[in-house]
């Protein structure tokens, strides 16, 4: 799996942390960013709800 942030499209509105706080979390400027050591999102199933859940789609997760 592999997770695409675009930060110039983030909004701070925090969706993803509530979505999946596992993978997810915000920099100091409230923008996404991944907990380190998981860029993959392993184990997590909803690190594929967070797409849907950002309200710009500032998120990606492809399937490799």
């Amino acid at each position: 799996m592999r997770i695409t942030i675009d930060r110039d499209r983030c909004i701070g509105s925090g969706q993803c942390v509530m979505t999946a706080p596992g993978v997810f979390t915000q920099d100091d400027d409230a923008l996404v960013d991944l907990v380190p050591g998981y860029e993959d999102g392993p184990g997590d199933p909803r690190v594929h709800d967070v797409p849907m859940a950002c309200p710009v789609q500032a998120i990606t997760v492809d399937e490799d």
